[in-house]
């Protein structure tokens, strides 16, 4: 298989990701994810990752194929990336002063000349988040940057989010989106290195 995986995210921070742990890639996001809605946030997430990964493995001859996807579950609610700015100050208010989930689903997939699916698996990366109190115009603030718009739980915890963020129990870049130590040692089994 050539060097190089396909990223089938168009994420900055997944990229930024890849890039941190020196891994090389390429870039080919997935048009939309689809996955039965009934399944529990820890499966749905690698669900999602893994229609990211088969959707892009279309394209691609003897290469790894690499999908993630991250959500954000707070009391068994999942919440996803907010519809409006209400929304996002809605979210986060929900999220102030509590503690929650963030999942991260990865799925590889390796493809073949004849481009057939010739290996695939997957794992569901969580960490606890804990915000600190925060006020409603705080919240407001916030959603006036922008930053929170494309973001499942209406927060980028590497950018100006991280001043609500109390602790965390878990890999930071599960929060950031692509679980990274682990991730580096789950692709060098699936390459048999």
């Amino acid at each position: 298989m050539k060097d190089k995986i396909i990223l089938a995210s168009a994420s900055p921070r997944r990229r930024e990701i890849l890039t941190l742990g020196g891994v090389p890639f390429d870039v080919c996001p997935a048009a939309d994810e689809c996955a039965p809605e009934h399944l529990p946030p820890e499966e749905l997430v690698r669900a999602l990752a893994r229609s990211k990964a088969s959707q892009v493995a279309e394209q691609f001859a003897d290469r790894i194929i690499l999908g993630a996807d991250t959500m954000v579950v707070l009391d068994g609610k999942m919440l996803g990336k907010p519809k409006s700015k209400e929304h996002a100050v809605e979210m986060l208010m929900s999220l102030q002063g509590k503690e929650h989930q963030v999942m991260t689903g990865v799925w590889l997939i390796a493809t073949n000349d004849a481009k057939e699916i010739v290996k695939e698996d997957g794992f569901t990366d969580i960490a606890a988040v804990k915000f600190f109190p925060m006020t409603r115009e705080e919240a407001e603030e916030y959603v006036a940057t922008g930053e929170p718009m494309d973001k499942a739980g209406a927060y980028g915890i590497q950018g100006y989010g991280m001043r609500f963020i109390e602790g965390i129990c878990g890999d930071f870049y599960t929060v950031m989106g692509l679980p990274a130590g682990r991730l580096l040692r789950f692709l060098h089994d699936f390459r048999g290195e």
